[in-house]
């Protein structure tokens, strides 16, 4: 697997492509922005799924771009993968105008996953871990053939998640991260929302949030 890190839009959202080998197919994880950027990475490579790891419009403001192009440019359309709980979210935006931004509405979700599914991916597989707290529809994207873990909002390096907004919850971000992330390999690498990658191990270890 090839995973290539974009930092995209106002927020510098990590935004990542996932490829099974270097021509695919793949997947895009938090298209938050910059769809020019996004589409020229993946152009000729199969997208089977544009994934949001949860609704804040800094996850997901290029998924209308995003979308319509690779539906125009591919055979079969991706789907567009979301938890139920992140509709509201989607529905509005994102929650964009909060913050005095504005973003294309997105499609709705064409696929939406909870606890335990698994998106195929070629050879690969990825497990969705539902882990609020950020917001009631985060999720986490977990690889273990591969040994990563997509964190969204979740964890980051030395940080975790914001919980001031509509939905968050600091003791269940707190669990979520206790119960589905740090059981993970130490060795685990975790490709977070937003900063640069960090391994379960460094931040179970160092990270003082979660002491």
């Amino acid at each position: 697997m090839i995973v290539k890190t974009l930092m995209v839009g106002p927020l510098q959202t990590g935004c990542y492509i996932i490829l099974d080998g270097k021509e695919g197919p793949g997947a895009i994880v938090d298209p938050g922005g910059d769809a020019d950027r996004i589409l020229d990475v993946v152009e000729g490579i199969e997208i089977r799924y544009v994934i949001n790891t949860h609704g804040h419009f800094d996850h997901m403001a290029a998924n209308e771009e995003v979308m319509r192009v690779l539906s125009e440019r591919q055979q079969v359309p991706p789907e567009l993968v979301a938890h139920e709980k992140a509709l509201p979210l989607l529905a509005e935006n994102g929650g964009a105008a909060l913050f005095g931004f504005h973003v294309p509405a997105s499609p709705e979700p064409d696929r939406l996953v909870s606890e335990g599914d698994e998106l195929a991916l070629g050879t690969a597989r990825l497990s969705v871990m539902h882990t609020p707290g950020h917001s009631p529809g985060s999720i986490s994207l977990h690889c273990a053939a591969e040994g990563f873990v997509f964190s969204g909002d979740v964890l980051f390096q030395r940080g975790i998640g914001r919980t001031d907004l509509p939905g968050g919850s600091w003791m269940t971000l707190l669990e979520s991260i206790k119960t589905k992330l740090l059981v993970l390999p130490d060795e685990t690498v975790v490709y977070p929302g937003h900063g640069p990658s960090t391994t379960i191990g460094a931040e179970r270890r160092g990270n003082p949030y979660l002491g």
